[in-house]
């Protein structure tokens, strides 16, 4: 239930969103913590010699004791490459309240205690940026492992059995140690390079030298030694880091190149509905734009040449006469509207071309909306 709760608190923590946008680390840093430590129960196995299980018995026994509630502290400084890897060098300080022992002969009555430990690691760690994946959050994650010495000091540890006897576990030795490290940071808004960090570690201690093992059994009193397995350490951390070298190096000067002026164009072309010269609203607007155009460009000569489609209610030969008539009167009245938008007449040169030159090929008494047109060309 401890550690179920501790998971639940950790991972709330490292869900919570921040105000500003964490970052990887380039250069130097130090950062510093403290939390929750749960140790899990450890073994423990003594000598023949000193009747640690609370009789007169002169085997050996093994019995397991039980942690309660404890803390750690810690304190690192190390290297950013900027690419997300990190390395650093970290003291740290970890105690553990025990308070149950199970498995011995005797029915152990009471058991109280503490172990502390000290030490230093060398840890690993890798920033991961989560805009890489296109995830703009707050929010930097990171991984990380570490090795390194760790000194184990037992309070000593008392037990007191129901028939009166007593055990003391008690000393200090070292070991080698290690753990793994998953956690997440925030940048502090307005203060560059501090974060508040938050991580779970877990922490392991390879086995124990012997402890000392003094026994008070009926009148006697019995010495020998304990040694106390595996030890697995799960810590939920608190904590700040502060990184020096933050100011992000200057832009690179960008060159501002000019657009290339936008030429008018030269060509407008306007549209009429079957068997019309009148203009519709969109057609004066083009020819507006083309009116207002031979103003911005160098124009000796406006070009205004009329066209229809192959279609003809009369057909034949005749057909053809209509529509070439139809084609002038097509590019007389843009020339009408050219001139009524500031155009000079004698400026404006029209000309009909019937059926001929379409813009989209077609068989004979075909309607096609795109060669009924007037085209104006600036020259």
């Amino acid at each position: 239930m401890r550690l179920r709760t501790a998971l639940l608190a950790t991972t709330f923590a490292v869900a919570t969103p921040a105000a500003a946008m964490a970052s990887t680390i380039t250069g130097p840093y130090v950062s510093l913590g403290g939390g929750y430590n749960l140790v899990q129960n450890q073994h423990a196995t003594f000598s023949p010699s000193t009747r640690a299980n609370g009789t007169n018995s002169a085997a050996g026994s093994k019995s397991q004791y039980r942690h309660g509630t404890g803390f750690t502290t810690f304190g690192s400084a190390g290297w950013g490459f900027g690419n997300g890897l990190r390395v650093e060098v970290e003291g740290v300080y970890n105690y553990s309240n025990i308070n149950g022992r199970k498995g011995t002969e005797s029915p152990a009555y009471k058991t109280k205690g503490h172990d502390q430990g000290y030490g230093g690691l060398v840890n690993v760690l890798y920033d991961i940026d989560l805009r890489q994946f296109g995830i703009d959050v707050p929010i930097t994650p990171f991984v990380g492992v570490g090795a390194g010495y760790l000194w184990q000091d037992m309070g000593p540890l008392q037990t007191n059995y129901r028939n009166g006897s007593v055990n003391r576990l008690g000393g200090t030795n070292g070991g080698f140690a290690y753990q793994g490290i998953v956690g997440a940071a925030y940048d502090i808004p307005g203060v560059p390079g501090l974060a508040v960090t938050t991580e779970y570690r877990m922490m392991g201690q390879l086995d124990q030298s012997t402890y000392k093992s003094t026994s008070w059994v009926g009148n006697g009193v019995y010495k020998g030694n304990g040694k106390v397995d595996h030890r697995f350490n799960h810590q939920f951390i608190l904590g700040l880091r502060y990184a020096f070298d933050t100011a992000p190096p200057a832009p690179p000067p960008v060159q501002t190149v000019a657009p290339p002026p936008v030429e008018a164009a030269r060509t407008y072309l306007v549209f009429f509905d079957f068997d019309k010269y009148a203009l519709t609203p969109r057609a004066r607007e083009i020819v507006r734009e083309a009116a207002q155009a031979s103003t911005r460009v160098q124009t000796t000569r406006i070009e205004v040449n009329g066209y229809t489609d192959t279609s003809s209610a009369r057909g034949g030969a005749a057909g053809a006469k209509y529509n070439m008539g139809l084609s002038q009167r097509r590019a007389k009245s843009v020339k009408a509207e050219l001139i009524r938008d500031g155009v000079p007449a004698s400026a404006i040169y029209t000309q009909g071309f019937g059926e001929s030159h379409p813009l989209v090929p077609t068989g004979p008494n075909v309607r096609e909306p795109q060669n009924r047109r007037v085209e104006i060309i600036l020259k």
